[in-house]
């Protein structure tokens, strides 16, 4: 087979800015060479075995050289593989992108050219910043802060007459020289810049001044590189236009523990409301099998009055089983269907199938209370769900008729990087952790070791409902807010309270 490389621009930094070409070249690549400025949650999308190699660069301090780097992925391709080489921005503006479809040509390596939103754009527009406008900038030109021979400078008496916008990018450490510069050629020492570091990210941070102070304010304010300049009018209308970090949770950053196949629901969510996420599964998901028991229970469905769902992950697991064995919905027969919350519910519609009953406090508590209205002694209930779920459901309808408990799945302990949000803990870079079960909690713990229990003080920590309060409790911890409504909607409207 012959291997192939796409030079793909990642986009400024926001996951959600790469385009849908760009993505689904990562689903397919057997291979991702990637930046330090693209986005690593791309990492996500790749299939089971792709392989990652890291060749991010950063001011004086390169993991690989530009010539290795283009080695790397003609070598790749030449054994036959699809390698996605992940570039921040757009591979053609100051990305290099053109140098290495040269050097693959020269290699005779098929190559293809997917661009990107370059932060030069982009950046500017999640700092407030449009890059033209009719009052003040009728063009704009992109200039790289460094050039390829050091001791020559660009031409700073053509670039101080342009009335558009100036963007420079990779140019803090010559941000003193180019402010000189254009004043020394005729700028006016008054005309507003802006330095944004890291563009489009929920750590982004944006300082304004003048040419003739922004130097003095970076060095205050201690920005560092990434960071984009401009230069000219279209800085002064920020306060008006600056949408992104008026996100209600804009920088805050916000742990889940979900498992990783749960999260997307919860983690776009708090995206989308500005919040940095740090994914931390404390749990994971495994199907029981083989497993006669559930087998058993699906094929004999009809002879029970109720199911009982108590969860997502139960939904799916048992439906994928029951169309595994040959079966649809209509097995169900007259068999009422009951769900423990909204959510459970609205995971049974998927497969055309309404729940009869869902109590109003998604508990199993209330679940009982619901079915004890209805069930008479010669019922018999069904109830598929994880092997380590609390008892008391089983308990309590079991005085009432005959119930049948099949455990379906284990929920064991994630793949959270311990040594990663210990670092963060201790650096306080955690503002919340999310918990969404007694299973996330207890792991969490498991993971972090008790020793560890008291970095978890300074943190405010989020519960989806009561049973996961009181197992917060029980380990000496207290629940920062409950969410009233429990659900991952509910939680995301408690996160907003602040």
């Amino acid at each position: 087979m012959k291997g192939k490389v796409y030079l793909i621009g990642a986009g400024p930094g926001d996951y959600e800015l790469l385009t849908l070409k760009g993505f689904n070249c990562i689903k397919n690549a057997d291979v991702v060479v990637y930046d330090r400025l693209a986005n690593d949650s791309f990492l996500k999308e790749t299939k089971d075995n792709c392989e990652f190699i890291y060749v991010g660069k950063e001011s004086k301090n390169h993991t690989k050289t530009q010539d290795e780097i283009n080695e790397i992925i003609a070598e790749e391709a030449l054994k036959g593989k699809i390698v996605a080489r992940l570039k921040g921005g757009d591979p053609y503006v100051f990305g290099r992108g053109g140098e290495e479809g040269e050097f693959l040509l020269e290699k005779g390596v098929d190559f293809e050219v997917v661009p990107g939103i370059t932060s030069a754009i982009g950046g500017l527009c999640y700092a407030g910043i449009p890059i033209t406008h009719r009052d003040y900038a009728s063009s704009f030109h992109v200039i790289t802060g460094h050039l390829k021979e050091e001791d020559k400078e660009l031409n700073w008496e053509a670039l101080a007459k342009l009335d558009g916008t100036l963007v420079f990018l990779m140019g803090m450490a010559n941000l003193q020289n180019i402010c000189n510069n254009l004043i020394k050629e005729g700028k006016c020492k008054d005309t507003p810049v802006a330095i944004i570091n890291w563009a489009t990210r929920p750590e982004q941070k944006v300082v304004t001044g003048t040419l003739e102070n922004i130097y003095e304010v970076v060095q205050r304010e201690g920005i560092k590189p990434p960071s984009l300049i401009v230069v000219g009018g279209v800085v002064g209308l920020r306060d008006k236009l600056n949408f992104f970090e008026k996100k209600p949770l804009f920088s805050k950053n916000i742990v889940v523990t979900r498992a990783r196949t749960q999260s997307s629901k919860l983690v776009d969510e708090l995206k989308g409301l500005g919040a940095n996420v740090i994914e931390f599964p404390t749990i994971k998901i495994e199907e029981i099998t083989p497993n006669e028991e559930m087998d058993n229970s699906i094929r004999g469905l009809k002879e029970y009055s109720y199911v009982v769902f108590t969860s997502i992950n139960g939904v799916n697991i048992f439906f994928k089983r029951l169309m595994d064995l040959g079966f649809d919905s209509r097995v169900f027969g007259n068999t009422k269907i009951v769900a423990i919350g909204s959510s459970t519910a609205k995971e049974l519609a998927k497969y055309g199938l309404r729940a009869d009953i869902v109590p109003e406090k998604f508990v199993a508590e209330e679940l009982v209370k619901e079915l004890e209205k209805v069930i008479t002694k010669e019922d018999k209930i069904l109830i598929p769900r994880a092997s380590e779920a609390r008892e008391i459901l089983v308990e309590k309808l079991s005085k009432l008729c005959i119930v049948k408990e099949v455990k379906i799945y284990d929920t064991i302990v994630g793949e959270g990087n311990k040594e990663e949000i210990i670092k963060l803990l201790k650096n306080d870079k955690i503002d919340y952790i999310t918990f969404t079960s007694s299973s996330t909690v207890k792991n969490l713990v498991k993971i972090l070791g008790e020793e560890n229990l008291s970095l978890l003080d300074k943190v405010k920590l989020m519960s989806i409902g009561p049973i996961t309060s009181k197992t917060i409790e029980e380990f000496g911890l207290r629940v920062y807010r409950e969410a009233e409504e429990y659900t991952i909607s509910g939680l995301v409207v408690s996160l907003l309270v602040g």
